[in-house]
């Protein structure tokens, strides 16, 4: 096997990597593409795993790549989100139903809290089941270290992790009701839909108009809402689509190219507590345009 068809039989392994560590499309491409290079430029015959590899290869260039992330995010205009994965795209970062939970909005938040070694520590354990030794030989650290690692990032994340997922029927019937609402202004039908603690993310990067603080409370979200929905373009369509961490995505088109896309949260009486929305232009590399 030559080094491209390697390349290409480990690329949905490293994507998955390269994406939970950044939180970007384009920045893991750029890991890849940068991987590649230097792949292509070894002795594949000297290498005993390929898998392992290039897995370290990807896992160090993210680190690299994180730290200097971390740094541009300090400066970020307004609160900064996850790239969305949405339709086919998704299906690049997930082939295991157990996998889901680690690509959602509210997950890789989460991953923020960690340094960029245990974050990567523990993807590489608890998302992509690979050893301690193993990881040891990744991250050039000691397994003892690796293992008191994940332990601790385990503990952190365990605290907050989200432990409701609805149903996608729930979902779409969520979601016709939130978009009809929107579309006529209803403010208090809007309301009823949210919780009263409900809190709005919106990331706009500084490249459009966004909120720069989180918005909180069902009055004035759903204000919010309706006024980021008056301001549609012209053309504007909404699309219900799969996203990387099993559940629906609400993508917003003009003229077939997305320009916001919505994620949220339930809370188990079926209400939404958590809205995620991305305005950023730079960020919809993992949405698909809109086919006629």
């Amino acid at each position: 096997m030559n080094h491209l068809d390697e390349f290409n039989q480990q690329r949905p392994l490293l994507f998955s990597i390269a994406y939970r560590m950044l939180g970007s499309v384009m920045d893991a491409e750029d890991m890849l593409q940068e991987a590649f290079l230097r792949w292509n430029s070894v002795d594949g015959q000297e290498i005993q795993s390929p898998k392992a590899y290039l897995s370290t290869l990807v896992t160090r260039l993210c680190l690299d790549q994180l730290k200097s992330a971390r740094a541009r995010r300090e400066v970020y205009v307004g609160p900064w989100l996850p790239e969305p994965l949405v339709g086919d795209a998704a299906l690049d970062v997930t082939d295991k139903a157990e996998m889901l939970d680690s690509v959602s909005t509210a997950f890789m938040l989460l991953l923020e809290n960690l340094s960029p070694l245990e974050r990567a520590v523990f993807l590489l354990r608890e998302v992509f089941d690979y050893d301690y030794a193993e990881i040891a030989q990744i991250v050039d650290k000691s397994e003892a270290n690796c293992r008191q690692m994940v332990r601790r990032a385990r503990q952190h994340l365990q605290e907050r992790r989200p432990r409701f997922n609805a149903s996608t029927e729930q979902q779409e019937r969520l979601t016709a009701r939130f978009i009809q609402a929107t579309a006529s202004g209803d403010i208090q039908g809007l309301v009823s839909l949210l919780t009263d603690d409900i809190v709005l993310y919106s990331d706009g990067g500084g490249k459009v108009h966004a909120a720069r603080n989180p918005i909180y409370g069902n009055d004035k979200v759903a204000r919010f809402i309706v006024g980021v929905a008056r301001k549609a373009p012209p053309g504007f369509t909404a699309r219900l689509l799969p996203s990387a961490d099993g559940q629906l995505s609400m993508v917003g088109y003009a003229e077939g190219k997305a320009f916001i896309v919505i994620n949220y949260e339930l809370d188990e009486s079926g209400r939404i507590k958590t809205i995620y929305m991305v305005v950023n232009p730079d960020k919809f590399q993992g949405v698909p345009d809109l086919k006629d």
